[in-house]
This record gives C-alpha cells, structure tokens and sequence, in this order.
C-alpha cells in the first residue's frame, strides 16, 4: 500500500490532474476524457506532425480544460483513491498499529501465564493440596480416637448404671423382705400383747366381783 507523504492537511483528499495523468501514461487507471477520444492511432510520423499542429493551436487547452473538468466532475477514482491513502495513512501512519501491539502484549501474556504462571500455580496448588490432605487424614484419625474415647466413656458409664440399677433393685427387695418380718414380728408382739391386756382384765373383773359380793 502507499502512503500520502508530503501531503499538507488543507489539500483535497483527491490526486492533481498530473498525478492522474502521469497514472493513465503508466498504466494506472485509465479515464476517457475528450483528449484521449479525439487522439486515434496514426503513424508515428503523421502522430508527430498532427501533435506539433495541435501544440500551436487552442485546441489542445480546451481539451485539457475539458478533460480537467470531467476528471473532477465525473472520474470518482481519483477522489476515492485519496480516501484509501487518508484512511491508510491514518490507522498505519498515525495510530502506529496500536492494535497489533495490544494483540502482541496479549499474545505475549497468555504465553507467559500458559508456560510460567499456570505451571507455578499448579506446583503450589498440589503442594497445598498435599499439606490439607495430610493435615485432614491426621484431623480424622484424631477424631476417631476421641469417638473411640468417648464411646468407651459412654459403655463403662452404661455399664455402672446397670449395676448401680441393679444394686438398688437388690437393696430395695432385701429392704421389702425386712419390713414384711418386722410387720410380722410387731403384729406377733401386738396380738401378744392385746391378749395379755385382755387376761389382765378378767382377772381384775373378777376380783372386783369377788369384793362387791
């Protein structure tokens, strides 16, 4: 691509009538203008004679005029082409390809993260995955232990329930039985006693019997 190099900010974006009369002498692209359909292919000798007649005439002027005036009204070519040099001299020249840099950086830093930071991370992140797993096996063998502990707690404290249940369970029969024969050995002594009272009291009855008489 070519660039506008030289080209002052107040000109037109379009080439000179020179600029696109040296392209169309080129090879460049080519516009008909009158100029160009009044010329028809003679000799090389006549051609010479007829453009040697031509240079001292008006004619020619009012072809170039004519031709210059159909290059800026009609032809579009030139007007478009300096609108691609504008544009191209504005996002290569100008912004000197900021993009491709930002692409490259980018570029550059996912290369950097993929070959040295994520290797990095990974390393360290196994390493504290080790370390946690460790840690966690040692947490869990130490809570099975205190479950352990606490389950052997729980058995022995079952366990001297039972007996102490039973114990009570003991002492309160034995305590039953005892009171059932001190029941039956005071009833005993009640009837005893009630009979002794009741064969006292015949027999002052019959004393005062004996004296009233």
């Amino acid at each position: 691509m070519r660039s506008r190099s030289g080209e002052s900010k107040s000109a037109p974006p379009w080439p000179s009538l020179e600029v696109v009369w040296g392209e169309m002498s080129s090879g460049g692209p080519t516009t008909l203008s009158p100029s160009k359909a009044r010329e028809s292919p003679l000799p090389e000798g006549v051609g010479g004679k007829k453009r040697d007649s031509l240079g001292s005439t008006p004619t020619q002027t009012i072809a170039k005029d004519v031709g210059e005036i159909y290059s800026r009204l009609l032809d579009h070519r030139p007007v478009i082409q300096g609108e691609i040099r504008y544009f191209i001299k504005e996002f290569e020249e100008k912004r000197g390809l900021r993009e491709v840099r930002v692409l490259e950086n980018l570029k550059n830093t996912t290369l950097e993260a993929n070959n040295q930071t994520l290797p990095k991370c990974e390393e360290v992140m196994h390493g504290n995955l080790n370390e946690s797993l460790r840690r966690l096996q040692v947490a869990n063998e130490m809570i099975s232990r205190l479950q352990q502990r606490e389950q052997e707690e729980r058995q022995l404290q079952t366990e001297k329930l039972m007996t102490a249940e039973t114990q009570r369970l003991t002492q309160w029969e034995e305590f039953v039985k005892e009171q059932h024969n001190l029941k039956a050995i005071v009833d005993e002594e009640h009837t005893k006693a009630i009979k002794r009272l009741k064969e006292q009291y015949a027999t002052m009855e019959e004393d005062l019997a004996k004296h009233t008489l």
